[in-house]
């Protein structure tokens, strides 16, 4: 991957088109106050970088209350729109001298353009605390560099309801079982999927995920991928794969490539659809449109392998990292200790945000995570889950596969021709 001082002059205009958010403020958290400025009694405003939109609402409810408890300290929230768009303008940031104090990083290789710029957090108060797998994607020569967000899980989403006037009484675990509750919705008069293929994130980083993860050894298949001694093209899961992906189009929404994030959420939350491809990170979302969604959760299988397919894909969502050069940083260390160790913050994590938390000390609560988290600290709990590995692919190859999809669902390439443009993509953005 390029360093980011390699790619300063290219993003120097598109930092020109970048607009932050306004924000309030707050002071300390449970750690005692170190000599930054507003140990010196200025006002300090905190600008963090959010990844996620889902919780934009929340975030705001939350950097109001921390502003009410913690004189002197501002909290500047940016939400980005789209998942496509945040590493884009966060080098523009960079490159126009306008880095956010805190923001976000999902780990692995997508740190390394970054690790020289980031904080060290290894003696903070919340790492012992740290689920063991949650600190893998930002640990790095025995130092820990970021602070998980939470635990996801990726999955089949579906309403219930649906699923029960068609008829289904098993969740399918097999690809034939999930063509035959497809076949059984069409003849309820009921669209069985809601698919979103407008953009690259949830085909190059979600759908891409499943061949990779059932591999069987994802990490050695990525090495062999990188040295030359493996190929997508041939693959037998990525093949089965395939099959999956036909699927999901022939039953799916007519204008998928045409069907944004918003209005595929829209659609499913108003029972338009019974399946859709999501995590428990949208439940604020559907909460918001349909408090009443009766939502549970299955397995993507890609072949009729019951073992290789019945269960979710589980990672950490994302990491809160720091701007090493900040001048703020005490006090971002001290708002993300607040975060993860105050009543008040594990409050926002698992009933506000309805997040799985990534830390031993704080419990899910069912009614807190929604039915979709309680659905996946299930699978979680009877060691029903695969790992997350977008994180791990060269900078550039989930966007490139994820057009290569779109195409596909075109009818522009073949099964073949898909294959062969992921190794393509990944053949020349590998690290040489």
């Amino acid at each position: 991957m390029k360093r980011i001082s390699k790619i300063t002059g290219m993003l120097l205009l598109t930092s020109a088109m970048l607009a932050g958010c306004g924000g309030g403020g707050g002071n300390a958290g449970t750690e005692p106050k170190e000599n930054g400025e507003a140990a010196a009694g200025k006002e300090v405003t905190i600008k963090i970088m959010n990844f996620k939109v889902e919780i934009a609402q929340e975030f705001t409810k939350l950097k109001e209350e921390y502003e009410k408890s913690h004189p002197g300290i501002k909290l500047q929230v940016d939400t980005m729109l789209g998942g496509d768009d945040y590493n884009t303008q966060l080098k523009a940031r960079f490159a126009s001298d306008e880095m956010p104090d805190i923001f976000n990083n999902e780990g692995y290789s997508q740190m390394d353009p970054w690790v020289e710029h980031l904080e060290d957090l290894s003696d903070q108060p919340w790492v012992s605390d740290v689920i063991d797998i949650a600190k893998e994607p930002t640990a790095r020569d025995g130092k820990v560099y970021g602070m998980p967000m939470n635990l996801e899980g990726l999955a089949f989403l579906y309403n219930k309801d649906l699923f029960a006037k068609a008829g289904i009484a098993k969740l399918p675990t097999t690809l034939s079982e999930l063509e035959e509750a497809a076949k059984k919705l069409e003849a309820a008069g009921i669209t069985p999927f809601i698919n979103t293929f407008d953009n690259w994130f949830g085909l190059g980083f979600h759908a891409l995920n499943n061949p990779m993860a059932k591999q069987p050894d994802p990490n050695a298949f990525i090495k062999g991928l990188n040295d030359g001694t493996a190929t997508f093209t041939g693959n037998a899961i990525y093949e089965d794969w395939t099959k999956l992906f036909d699927l999901m189009i022939k039953y799916g929404n007519k204008n998928a490539l045409t069907t944004d994030y918003n209005n595929a959420s829209t659609q499913f939350a108003t029972g338009q659809a019974a399946i859709t491809q999501s995590g428990n990170w949208i439940q604020p979302v559907f909460d918001k449109i349909n408090p009443n969604l009766n939502v549970g959760v299955f397995s993507m299988p890609i072949n009729d392998d019951a073992a290789l397919n019945d269960n979710v894909f589980v990672g950490v969502a994302n990491n809160w990292v720091i701007y090493k050069d900040s001048p703020v940083k005490k006090e971002a260390k001290e708002f993300l200790n607040w975060l993860a160790t105050s009543d008040t913050g594990k409050t926002y994590l698992t009933k506000e945000f309805k997040f799985i938390p990534a830390f031993k000390s704080i419990k899910a609560d069912p009614t807190g995570v929604g039915s979709i988290g309680a659905e996946i600290t299930k699978y979680i709990e009877q060691g029903k889950v695969l790992g997350w590995h977008w994180a791990k692919y060269p900078d550039g190859f989930a966007q490139e596969s994820g057009a290569s999809m779109q195409k596909y669902v075109a009818g522009k390439i073949n099964r073949d021709q898909l294959l062969g443009e992921f190794q393509a993509a990944w053949d020349k953005m590998k690290a040489k």
